[in-house]
């Protein structure tokens, strides 16, 4: 049996596999920053909100199908734990075709998407011509940003993220230096970040295709009866259809926070938007251990081992709560600091720091639903997941009715905490029926 698969769970093993992934998406809600930080040296809130609203709208559609990055790293772990290394190749393969077919497909339909998406939003009309502006450019990333969730996701149950955060900090400082010169140099303004953006993401696929090239060395991409083979495309469609209704749902919860919050005015969405980048840090930044989980418990699943996967569960928590606890503090002591930094608006700052506090409450609220995620990805779960994000995101719809209208956008952001208390502990509610199903089996 396949070294990997067998040993032992370890702090050094949860470890090598978290670290990497934790530097490797602390750079994406960077990048955010620095996209927020070069249009705010513009002086002016609108810029700043139309590059926060366009950059929802995106990742709400792209996102919509990172169940491809979450679906083949449960599914292929499970293949390496069984030792079936010519199915955990060929998941990559189908998760590259279905993710090129997706991106043309909205490259095709993006006028009338983006439409009704701008149409939802109350933001201004300057801020919606701004957006617009972005959105028919970076919509041609499309192929690439959802191509390399697949890539991601196998190179995550393969435990390489030392290669995923190569991958993503080679893209993102292209992104970052492409930012500084088109916005700053050239003065190209919302345009300028999203062509650096696209350019940087069609670069970040083809490094991805070469590092995991081992995957096309057999010829397997030739055998179509196997990529195709109907057993498995049904699993896969089961649990990609399970993760995608449990995405829309989130996405849902976020656009909508994001759109109510541009109800108010142009400095309040400014103000969301700063601090929705700092939630992105501490999120992504715990993710590393909730991808750890997605990995080991994987295998652990896929290979019966049930000491495996109760270590992996004590391990990945503990790192876990210990770095959400870290970045609450940091995010307490210096968050005044972050914020003068990331615009020169004097309004922007003054209504940021208002609702700062709310920042610092929400990753460790929300730390309990992040990591419980990667256990059900690992063990492909999804129904569980799925279920349990409709309850919640009920739960969050009725805290809006009841807290906007009182409470305006402090309304807004205690909703947000609801909703990220009631993942946790639905969650939470189904996880031993994990364990019950392993001792069955």
């Amino acid at each position: 049996m396949n070294k990997i698969i067998s040993s032992e769970i370890t702090h050094k093993r949860v470890l090598f596999l978290a670290f990497p992934v934790v530097l490797s998406n602390a750079t994406i809600p960077i990048l955010g920053a620095v996209d927020t930080a070069v249009v705010g040296q513009m002086g002016l809130a609108t810029p700043i909100g139309a590059v926060g609203i366009a950059a929802v709208i995106l990742t709400a559609i792209f996102w919509l199908f990172g169940f491809l990055r979450m679906g083949i790293s449960g599914l292929t772990a499970q293949a390496l734990g069984e030792g079936n290394n010519i199915e955990a190749n060929a998941l990559l393969i189908r998760s590259l075709t279905i993710g090129f077919a997706i991106g043309l497909f909205f490259i095709v339909v993006q006028v009338p998407l983006f439409f009704g998406a701008l149409w939802l939003s109350p933001a201004s009309m300057e801020v919606k011509s701004l957006a617009k502006e972005y959105l028919d450019i970076r919509i041609y990333s499309g192929p690439a940003v959802i191509g390399l969730y697949g890539i991601t996701g196998w190179l995550i149950a393969k435990e390489k993220t030392k290669s995923v955060f190569f991958i993503q900090f080679f893209m993102n400082s292209i992104n970052i230096l492409l930012d500084v010169i088109f916005v700053l140099k050239f003065d190209m303004g919302v345009a300028g970040v999203a062509y650096a953006s696209l350019i940087a993401e069609w670069t970040g696929l083809l490094i991805g295709i070469w590092v995991t090239k081992e995957a096309f060395g057999n010829r397997l991409w030739k055998n179509k009866n196997y990529i195709f083979d109907t057993v498995q495309l049904k699993r896969m469609a089961i649990v990609n259809s399970d993760i995608l209704v449990r995405t829309l749902l989130l996405q849902a919860a976020i656009l909508s926070f994001m759109f109510f919050g541009s109800s108010f005015d142009d400095e309040t969405l400014a103000a969301n938007q700063i601090l929705i980048q700092f939630l992105h840090i501490a999120s992504y930044g715990l993710d590393g251990f909730a991808v750890a989980s997605e990995s080991l418990v994987g295998k652990a699943v896929g290979a019966k081992k049930i000491d495996n996967f109760r270590q992996t569960v004590k391990m990945t928590s503990m790192w876990g709560a210990i770095t959400v606890i870290i970045m609450a503090i940091f995010f307490g002591l210096f968050g005044g600091i972050l914020i003068s930094l990331m615009t020169t608006s004097n309004d922007v700052q003054y209504i940021t720091v208002q609702y700062l506090p709310w920042m610092i409450i929400a990753p460790l609220i929300g730390a309990a639903s992040w990591m419980l995620d990667g256990i059900f990805i690992g063990a492909t779960r999804t129904a569980d997941m799925r279920n349990m994000m409709l309850i919640s995101f009920a739960i969050y719809i009725v805290s809006l009715f009841i807290f906007l209208p009182s409470f305006g956008n402090h309304g807004l952001w205690l909703a947000l905490i609801v909703f990220y208390m009631a993942r946790g502990i639905t969650l939470g509610l189904r996880f031993k029926k994990i364990e019950l199903t392993m001792i069955s089996n």
